[in-house]
């Protein structure tokens, strides 16, 4: 059996899937042959394997982290969210079924816990090292008798925990401190230590504070990992805070041309894999915000309508908002706009739906000769063709099937059989995820968007989205090599929880 760690959390977006894709990507670069694993995931951002099943983004980006192909067996259980009380469970990346939170959390949880120990053994018999990824908290007492992704999956593999806060939130040794104190002896033995993450300023004004966090609870802190810009590569869950002027980060480079290229995402409900738009967001010149207000496209040289769990709701939040009728003119106009996935499925004429909403016939924005019936099997597929004359690859995930039914041709395989979506002057719809990390067509699309925009915009010759990622990448491992005590994590990951850890009451309720 190979050597295994889990990355928990005091909350949410403490740092989990970055922390652990840098220790994945210092791990490969010490010639160690290292996989990422989650039980659970909830996510809207999600991504198709080679063999065909969804897994969450975050786990996708960390298999990169290890220069490894991503498998259904590194996230075997995926929640996607359709509204404030049920998800669509997918399970070893096929979706079977939606499930309320008091049912999946009331039984149908804890019979999951034997797939995904299962899983974790055969990565585990695979590979030198396999990093887990926790969820949430460990400490969400109301929720451990049925936990599968934290302490739950670490005592059913005897994983060391190493828990991460995130101190640019405050509060930071108040979290360490109650999160092992909630937890029980059993669960208490495996919690290692800490690690913080996102400090500013002077590490020697935090070590006091470590030495007694020490103090308090025998467990060490095995780095401090300072604030950097731009790593919040892949994030699991959809943007939390109001996403009106809310600008994706991006390359700081000035634009090549004369014109930055403005960009607004429509921020829709339940926005699927806005990660989309992260390849935009990477060229020079190119500003990407996301907006819910129509006078927020009037001066946007692009308007991009993201993936979405819900169309049909989509739709209706485009009307109420005044943003279907905003990106109508948009059309008759001929300035550019871009559908993506659900955002395609609501451009078209009309939707039949009896899956995902099940309100039956529903009419589109009448922008795209595309009418959508939704099929009770998701496709799931890795495609890969040409568009505007360059190469072209992608992912599908959705149960909408498109009808086109005129307009020209978009994505092709290359000798004019239509591949997907189609395109009516200077509105373009596609099923195709992924499409811009493309770097031929994304220069070639955003040539056709600055010309119909009339700006001077120049995409960059040389803006390569794979070798951005993988910078990014490399950053990670480096903050985990130039911070964190390496020697120390290792001994951990290679030979478990220190002996002898003491117990911090009171403990877990009983």
């Amino acid at each position: 059996m190979s050597g295994g760690l889990l990355v928990a959390g005091t909350t949410s977006d403490a740092g989990k899937s970055v922390v652990t894709a840098g220790i994945c990507r210092w791990l490969v670069r010490q010639g160690v042959k290292v996989a990422p694993f989650k039980a659970q995931n909830m996510s809207l951002n999600s991504f198709v394997t080679r063999e065909g099943a969804e897994i969450g983004r975050a786990q996708a980006m960390q298999a990169q982290a290890c220069r490894v192909e991503p498998t259904a067996l590194m996230n075997p259980v995926l929640l996607k969210p359709g509204g404030e009380r049920s998800s669509q469970v997918v399970l070893l990346g096929k979706p079977v079924g939606e499930m309320s939170a008091r049912g999946y959390h009331g039984g149908r949880q804890q019979k999951l816990l034997g797939t995904v120990l299962d899983c974790l053994a055969e990565l585990r018999g695979t590979y030198d090292a396999v990093i887990c990824e926790g969820a949430g908290s460990p400490a969400e007492i109301n929720l451990r008798r049925t936990d599968i992704v934290n302490m739950g999956i670490a005592r059913g593999a005897r994983l060391p925990v190493l828990v991460v806060g995130d101190i640019d939130r405050g509060g930071v040794f108040a979290s360490f401190f109650g999160t092992v104190a909630l937890l029980s002896p059993e669960d208490q033995e495996l919690v290692a230590g800490f690690l913080v993450n996102k400090f500013r300023g002077d590490v020697s004004l935090l070590e006091p504070g470590l030495d007694m966090l020490y103090g308090l609870t025998g467990r060490r802190t095995y780095g401090v990992l300072p604030f950097r810009h731009g790593l919040g590569i892949d994030e699991e869950d959809g943007l939390r805070v109001s996403l009106r002027g809310t600008v994706r980060e991006s390359n700081v480079s000035p634009p090549v041309g004369e014109d930055v290229l403005r960009v607004a995402v429509c921020a829709v409900p339940l926005m699927s894999n806005f990660t989309d738009v992260d390849a935009l967001a990477a060229e020079p010149g190119v500003v990407v915000r996301f907006v819910d207000r129509p006078e927020e496209l009037a001066d946007a040289d692009l308007v991009v309508v993201p993936g979405t769990r819900g169309t049909v709701r989509a739709l209706e939040w485009l009307r109420e908002r005044g943003l279907a009728e905003a990106l109508k003119r948009r059309a008759l106009e001929g300035r550019p706009v871009l559908g993506i996935c659900g955002g395609f499925q609501v451009l078209g004429e009309h939707i039949e739906d009896e899956v995902e909403s099940r309100l039956g016939h529903v009419d589109g924005l009448g922008v795209l000769p595309v009418r959508v019936r939704f099929a009770r099997e998701k496709t799931l597929t890795r495609p890969v063709g040409e568009a505007l004359g360059e190469h072209v690859e992608g992912y599908e995930i959705h149960h909408g099937v498109a009808q086109v039914e005129g307009g020209e041709t978009f994505i092709s395989d290359g000798g004019g059989r239509s591949l997907d979506g189609c395109r009516v002057g200077q509105t373009w719809g596609t099923h195709w995820h992924g499409s811009l990390e493309s770097d031929g067509f994304r220069r070639a699309f955003l040539r056709e968007v600055a010309a119909a925009a009339g700006r001077r915009f120049v995409p960059a010759a040389d803006t390569s989205f794979a070798a951005l990622r993988e910078e990014q990448l490399d950053r990670l491992g480096d903050l985990i090599e130039q911070h964190a005590d390496t020697d120390a994590l290792w001994r951990l990951i290679e030979s478990g929880a220190p002996q002898g850890l003491p117990f911090i009451p009171p403990g877990a309720p009983a």
